[in-house]
């Protein structure tokens, strides 16, 4: 029987240690101060809080969501406030969270992310950059995130800019996420989150007409779990920076398929919206897996070679 040990659950993602491996995904925990009243912030390893852009916007017409089997279909269209308000209004916020904070970056151009990551480095109040190349659900929204000589390009013009740690957030709409991967290490980028969601479309049938205004969006949920599974055991394998997984996580047994399959940490997303202690229920979920087996840190939990 293994030995038990209660181990280390901090990870650390460049020049930042998150406490624990479960965090949070950005768009399904708005800035935080949602959920206070609701869970202990202290016990996510990081929140990586709702994509800014440089102006503000409204998102999509409706309707924007709709559920389909085992998932979620969303068309939000990275509603936010713009970097503004967004400095203004929510780096206080951030600056009282118990926790780490990633802004996460979207952009239309390389000048538009150079100039949000060039705002936010000269602030104090948050810990590191995810960069969004990869929203299926606006227009040019893959742009960067599908071409291997952008996402280099781009990460590295943004490595310039900050000594914080820079997370690129990968789409699994392309031929080869692996590539892709390999761009963003290339161009400078601490970590990888695998995986975003999956390009999908709802018709009604009685109406003749897709379900969301927009046609189509971002699926979510169990459904994409097995895909994220596959792109973090893979992409893991292609590169030597920390991978975060995300897909699909319920449950603590969620987790530990992408903890086994290479991922150093985990973000919690849809089922935020199910039930907001899913964190605290998935964190102790891990920690008991690491006990039972003797684990003292979560490298530990990868599969072997």
């Amino acid at each position: 029987m293994p030995a038990q040990s209660s181990g280390s659950l901090s990870v650390r993602v460049g020049n930042t240690e998150l406490p624990t491996p479960v965090c949070v995904a950005s768009g399904t925990f708005g800035y935080g101060a949602e959920y206070e009243q609701l869970i202990d912030l202290s016990s996510i390893g990081a929140l990586f809080a709702k994509s800014v852009t440089r102006a503000p916007r409204s998102g999509n017409a409706t309707p924007r969501l709709v559920e389909t089997p085992s998932g979620l279909l969303n068309s939000i269209g990275l509603a936010n406030v713009g970097i503004e308000r967004y400095v203004t209004e929510k780096l206080p916020l951030f600056a009282a969270m118990p926790c780490p904070v990633f802004a996460n970056i979207a952009g239309e151009s390389v000048d538009e992310y150079l100039e949000i990551v060039e705002r936010l480095e000269a602030r104090g109040e948050i810990d590191g950059f995810e960069i969004n190349l990869s929203c299926p659900n606006v227009a040019r929204g893959l742009a960067f995130g599908t071409e291997c000589a952008q996402v280099e390009s781009l990460t590295a013009r943004l490595r310039k800019a900050t000594v914080r740690p820079l997370v690129v957030k990968l789409t699994p709409n392309v031929t080869d996420i692996c590539e892709i991967a390999r761009a963003a290490e290339a161009g400078g980028a601490d970590a990888v989150t695998c995986i975003n969601t999956l390009l999908g479309m709802v018709i009604d049938t009685e109406n003749r007409r897709t379900a969301l205004a927009a046609g189509t969006g971002g699926l979510s949920g169990p459904a994409i779990r097995p895909v994220g599974v596959a792109a973090v055991y893979r992409v893991r394998r292609s590169v030597s920076i920390p991978v975060i997984g995300a897909g699909g996580i319920m449950c603590a047994e969620d987790a530990l398929q992408y903890l086994l399959a290479g991922a150093s940490a985990v973000q919690i997303g849809t089922a935020n919206f199910v039930d907001p202690r899913t964190v605290a229920r998935v964190l102790d979920g891990i920690a008991d897996y690491g006990r039972r087996n003797g684990y003292g840190c979560i490298e530990e939990f990868h599969l072997a070679e």
